[in-house]
């Protein structure tokens, strides 16, 4: 068994839809192939939900034809024969009728939570039904039935594997399964989601619970490269990765993988590969426990990172202080990228400020808060990167005209972080480019 998933501008024109049944027909190994919506589609249905939200119908409802205009079109141009045309526009106006009767009952976020699985619905639909044209034999496996999160949103990686086990033995005259990305259902059995980037996840989490031999996540771009290929001009696609390696990477920036997606490959040692739909014969990357070789991989840029300063000089020779600090971070649940410390301060980034009043509020009893917005960490990963010769004296000559505010070097065997003014970002990776890598 293989899980194969393939994100939305894989599927997001008829011809590349077309291109991917290809791909998953080139052997005869049983495989469970995931798809997320049609490109565009869930920004789509995210703009519906906003405009709901916002009491704005008419806006909502706009976007809603012009969207069914677009699967209509679509359909029109990835089948042939007017019998699969006509079921897969029963199949769209059926979800578009759902997304129509919306306008006019009351919205809740529940039922938007509904709206944004239409996505992976229709893609997965419109893709059986082509299949069936072609006559590859097949089962469109609903993701509802077997891909579950608990009370606190984690997915139930036991409980999934005894569902989709018990569903695959059922059907076991079947070597191809397709199923959607992203959409599960939650503790109180309503459709729910992963959150964005949740098709790797739900890939990851599949090819983990069915012990898959590989977890391939096929994209537009050949791997993972060692820079950011949209702002750096020489990049190169990076060979093999280990899990953590791969996970600082996906966490701190690298748009190719959703960082949710290593843990449950890595659980049960499922290797990830990362392949281009474009360039199917690309070698990619490969990511398995073993990190291939030791040094600099890559670099990686997060964005809207915040960075709040305590200082105070009840710090000083006093225990208890940083507990303090972090519980409030707790109670607000969000989470620390980046924390220095010194004998009366403490640093510390966040990349998201839903709760910033409260938490500098809570904060200031503790001393005087400073805040620092429109910031970026720079990530440098690799393997045993902290006991590699040379390393921070070639980054810092590289850097050394750039105003660097925070450092992390020691937390981790495999990352070196920065954190900078985001205005600088474009500037850092390309000198670091040079180098570190000499491109």
């Amino acid at each position: 068994m293989k899980v194969m998933k393939f994100g939305g501008t894989s599927v997001g024109k008829p011809a590349r839809m077309q291109q991917v049944a290809q791909l998953i027909t080139k052997d005869n190994e049983r495989k469970i192939v995931v798809l997320s919506a049609l490109s565009g589609t869930t920004n789509a249905l995210v703009e519906i939900g906003n405009n709901l939200t916002n009491g704005d119908r008419a806006a909502a409802k706009t976007v809603i034809e012009k969207l069914h205009e677009h699967y209509q079109i679509f359909i029109q141009q990835l089948l042939v024969g007017d019998l699969a045309r006509n079921k897969a526009n029963a199949i769209i106006n059926e979800h578009f009728e759902f997304l129509y009767i919306i306008l006019r009952i009351s919205f809740s976020e529940a039922l938007n939570k509904d709206i944004l699985a239409q996505g992976e619905l229709m893609s997965t639909k419109l893709f059986s039904v082509y299949l069936e044209e072609n006559n590859i034999d097949h089962l469109l496996l609903p993701a509802l039935d077997f891909m579950t999160i608990d009370a606190n949103e984690e997915p139930q990686l036991g409980s999934i594997s005894i569902k989709l086990t018990q569903l695959l033995k059922k059907h076991a005259d079947k070597n191809l399964f397709i199923t959607q990305g992203y959409i599960c259902k939650n503790a109180r059995g309503e459709v729910d989601n992963l959150k964005r980037g949740g098709s790797d996840y739900t890939a990851s989490l599949i090819a983990a619970a069915s012990k898959s031999s590989v977890c391939e996540i096929w994209t537009d771009i050949d791997g993972m490269h060692n820079n950011d290929p949209r702002i750096v001009d020489k990049t190169v696609a990076i060979e093999q990765l280990s899990f953590d390696e791969a996970a600082e990477l996906a966490y701190f920036g690298a748009k190719i993988l959703h960082p949710t997606c290593i843990w449950p490959a890595q659980q049960e040692n499922v290797p990830v590969r990362l392949l281009n739909t474009m360039q199917p014969d690309a070698l990619g990357t490969v990511i398995t426990k073993e990190a291939g070789s030791v040094g600099v991989k890559a670099v990686a840029a997060k964005d809207g990172i915040i960075a709040i300063k305590i200082k105070s000089s009840r710090m000083l020779l006093a225990y208890g202080f940083l507990r303090k600090v972090f519980e409030v971070f707790e109670k607000y649940k969000t989470s620390i990228d980046m924390i220095t410390t010194s004998e009366v301060a403490v640093s510390v980034t966040i990349d998201t400020d839903q709760f910033l009043p409260q938490i500098i509020k809570e904060l200031e009893p503790f001393g005087s808060v400073d805040i620092e917005k429109d910031q970026t960490i720079v990530s440098i990963v690799g393997n045993e990167i902290a006991r590699t010769d040379h390393v921070l004296q070639k980054l810092f000559e590289s850097l050394k005209d750039i105003n660097i505010t925070m450092v992390s070097y020691g937390g981790s065997a495999h990352n070196i972080s920065l954190l900078a003014p985001s205005k600088d970002k474009i500037k850092i990776l390309q000198l670091l480019n040079s180098g570190l890598f000499g491109l």
